[in-house]
């Protein structure tokens, strides 16, 4: 075998520069899980010692905490002062909860994986799956705070919008809605504040999420919100206006089975279904880039054996919008388009 010095080299390259990544992964949530990097915020830079003092910290940590941070750019190392600052672009995305850019909740999500390492293994070998319930909580909490900026921005400015007629009725005629597989409610909630005469329930399999949406309403005193458990193939209801689906129809273990109880629970069959997935290409080759690299990712230790662990036929977060097409369409939908869509999501609406 020749071996071309020229691409080992580059490739050895590439290992180290993601050895750094995975690693600094990991200190990234130690930074949020502290509150390092909000402790930096508003300051001209820091020594180590001080941040220590401020996080109540060990500083020969914290010292070499920030020295790969800034190896890693998160932060700038200035080597006259001996201080570090956060940059306020760097530090929307990783400390303002209200921000569309914010992305702490990926660290935590995907912290929560190694943490479910030895489960992982045993499902790429048996092929048995491995539920969402049977994850570490980490896992429901860090999605959670990653998806919800992305609804606040998206949601009821663009993606509602998009579908045909639904939110004059929301916003005026009180629309019945159904949030199905809605997790701690972040997508729920949210519509029902900006939809204050209309009523929405949140539907999901996964009890301890119910529990924690139901918390989160009560603290936002919803008056037109209820939070119930049940499966995408056989929650109550048969007048929806609205059924909406984020970020889990290619996770489930019947999406066929669920697209057809979807169609039955429409108000007299003439409401409409919002579906939210993952970005995708169709074919895998145009997905072979660094966001198809996460989803394919995730995919292969989250999504498919979430449906595996069902018997179900693992569609997988790269589906793409034909294969979803053909299912939705099987379930007896009439029509099918993409609403809308963004650099991470595709919006897609049926109707009867």
């Amino acid at each position: 075998m020749v071996v071309d010095e020229t691409k080992l080299h580059e490739f050895i390259g590439k290992v180290v520069n993601e050895w750094g990544a995975a690693e600094g992964a990991l200190i990234t949530f130690i930074g949020d899980r502290l509150g390092l990097f909000k402790a930096m915020i508003g300051t001209d830079g820091v020594t180590s010692d001080e941040l220590a003092k401020k996080t109540g910290t060990h500083p020969r940590i914290i010292k070499e905490w920030l020295a790969a941070q800034a190896a890693g750019g998160y932060v700038i190392y200035d080597h006259i002062k001996d201080t570090y600052t956060l940059p306020e672009e760097h530090a929307m995305a990783l400390t303002d909860e209200n921000s569309p850019a914010y992305i702490a909740g990926f660290y935590q999500s995907l912290v929560s994986l190694f943490k479910d390492e030895e489960k992982i293994i045993e499902t790429f070998k048996t092929g048995k799956g491995l539920g969402w319930g049977d994850h570490h909580h980490y896992l429901y909490e860090g999605t959670e705070r990653f998806f919800k900026p992305n609804y606040v921005a998206n949601l009821t400015r663009n993606w509602i919008p998009a579908l045909d007629s639904i939110e004059h009725k929301l916003k005026n005629g009180g629309a019945k809605v159904a949030d199905v597989g809605c997790g701690h409610g972040a997508s729920t909630i949210l519509m029902a504040k900006a939809y204050p005469n209309s009523q929405f329930i949140g539907f999901d399999s996964h009890k301890p999420s119910i529990e924690r949406a139901r918390e989160q309403a009560e603290k936002e005193n919803l008056q037109n919100l209820t939070f119930e458990v049940a499966r995408s193939t056989d929650y109550p209801g048969d007048d929806y206006d609205l059924v909406a689906f984020f970020d889990c129809f290619h996770d489930m273990g019947d999406p066929s089975g669920a697209a057809r109880h979807v169609l039955q629970t429409l108000r007299k069959k003439k409401g409409i279904w919002m579906l939210v997935e993952p970005f995708a290409n169709d074919k895998l080759e145009d997905n072979l880039n660094p966001l198809g690299r996460v989803f394919y990712s995730v995919s292969s230790i989250v999504c498919v054996p979430a449906s595996l662990s069902e018997n179900g036929p693992a569609l997988g977060a790269q589906a793409g919008e034909k294969r979803i097409s053909e299912i939705i369409k099987s379930a007896g939908f009439s029509k099918f388009r993409r609403a809308t869509q963004t650099p991470f999501n595709l919006v897609f609406e049926a109707k009867p």
